[in-house]
């Protein structure tokens, strides 16, 4: 039987977490809860549960087109059976590259790891710090690791270890079909207080939300 997962969303297509145009997949749940995460509305356990197999069916004209894959949350290893399960149907039924956020250490996860050679492509590890610098691409800040875990990861993540250049995305806008605006990417410090004046100057209340179950909400 295919166990479920606690979902935040999934998106397509997403172009400021990795190369190209990705597949974006954000687990629901996350004990570590780094004072000023971008991703506060993840935190709690969620609503919605889906089956793995349901959902890799879900996404599968997405990993048609998609150039890769992007598992983040939340805290994807905290349903670490899910999370081997999904990354198995993946790989299954896509060559694309496959990159995985967890806010844990390596050190830490290295048994769940042992579970699942060659399923992940590339890892972003360790606790968002607020204070750290922030010049590393894909990281909110410079203490965090990427680790290119196979020779797929080495040639699509090689160029992120070098501190970003003004062309690299850094977040994507996006609106769901109630109207909710919701972000996806690594915001700079200063990129949601300019988007909060912004929305003020037009006559826009703005401020987020971070309940159990739902989205980073823009008003």
């Amino acid at each position: 039987m295919s166990p479920t997962l606690s979902l935040s969303r999934v998106h397509f297509p997403v172009t400021a977490l990795g190369p190209g145009r990705r597949v974006g997949i954000w687990f629901q749940g996350c004990s570590i809860r780094c004072p000023g995460c971008v991703s506060a509305d993840t935190w709690g356990p969620g609503r919605r549960r889906i089956a793995v197999d349901a959902l890799v069916e879900d996404i599968g004209p997405w990993l048609a087109e998609a150039d890769g894959v992007t598992i983040s949350g939340g805290e994807p290893f905290e349903q670490a059976d899910a999370l081997e399960r999904l990354l198995r149907r993946l790989r299954a039924r896509t060559d694309v590259d496959i990159l995985v956020y967890s806010g844990y250490g390596h050190a830490h996860l290295q048994p769940l790891l042992a579970r699942m050679p060659g399923l992940i492509d590339a890892l972003i590890s360790g606790p968002y710090l607020r204070d750290e610098a922030q010049s590393l691409p894909l990281r909110g800040s410079d203490n965090q690791r990427l680790h290119r875990l196979t020779p797929l990861g080495e040639r699509r993540f090689a160029a992120f270890d070098t501190p970003q250049s003004g062309g690299t995305p850094a977040l994507d806008l996006m609106f769901d079909a109630s109207g909710t605006v919701w972000m996806a990417g690594i915001p700079r410090r200063d990129d949601l207080q300019r988007l909060r004046e912004a929305l003020r100057s037009a006559g826009h209340r703005a401020g987020t939300s971070q309940h159990a179950a739902g989205d980073a909400e823009w008003s």
